[in-house]
C-alpha cells in the first residue's frame, strides 16, 4: 500500500512487522511527521511492505487488507490502530481484539474470519516476504529503502529529513 504521488522524485519504502515494537516506535514517533511534511505535501511517495516476523504479524497484516481493499488511506488508518494497540493483541488476546478491530471497521465476524482463514492471501504476503528476504536482504524490522538506499532499524525524523531534502534538492 503507498500514499503520495507515484511519480514522486523520492519513494520511500518500509518493510513492518505488526507485531514488532520498534516499528510501532517508528510509526507513533516519525511516520506523523514523515507524512505531514512530505507525504502530504505530495514531495515523496511512501510504500508499506508486510514483513511478518510471526503468525500474529501476518494476522494483522491480513486483518489490515481485508479492512481497506483497495483504499491506501483506510489502510494506514488500520495498521496506526495495530500499531497503537500492539499490547493489547499481541500480549494479550489476539483473536478478541483482531475481531473487536474487524467489526468497528465495519466486517462481520464470518467476513473476520474469512480474511484470517484467506490462504491466497497469505501466500501473496509471505511471497513478498520472501522476496524482500532473498533479493533486497531485509532480514530485521523496521527496514526502509529511500530511494533504494538501505536503512536497518529505526532512524529519526532528523535523518529522513537530510536524506529526503539532499534527494528532492538534486
Amino acid at each position: 500500500m503507498a500514499l503520495g504521488p507515484a511519480d514522486a522524485k523520492v519513494v520511500i519504502t518500509e518493510f513492518a512487522s505488526m507485531t514488532c515494537p520498534h516499528c510501532a516506535a517508528f510509526n507513533a514517533a516519525v511516520f506523523p511527521k514523515l507524512k505531514e511534511e512530505y507525504i502530504d505535501t505530495g514531495k515523496i511517495r511512501y510504500v508499506f511492505r508486510e514483513f511478518p516476523l510471526d503468525i500474529k504479524a501476518a494476522a494483522g497484516s491480513m486483518l489490515s487488507r481485508c479492512i481497506a481493499k483497495d483504499d491506501p488511506a483506510k489502510y494506514f488508518a488500520v495498521t496506526d490502530l495495530l500499531f497503537r494497540s500492539q499490547n493489547d493483541w499481541v500480549v494479550k488476546n489476539t483473536t478478541e481484539t483482531l475481531m473487536r478491530i474487524g467489526k468497528q471497521a465495519g466486517l462481520s465476524q464470518e467476513a473476520i474470519e474469512v480474511c484470517l482463514k484467506d490462504q491466497g492471501l497469505l501466500d501473496k504476503i509471505a511471497a513478498d516476504q520472501k522476496y524482500a528476504a532473498e533479493v533486497l536482504k531485509v532480514d530485521s524490522t523496521p527496514t526502509f529503502f529511500i530511494n533504494g538506499e538501505k536503512i536497518k532499524g529505526e532512524a529519526s525524523i532528523q535523518e529522513f529529513e537530510k536524506r529526503i531534502d539532499t534527494l528532492l534538492k538534486s
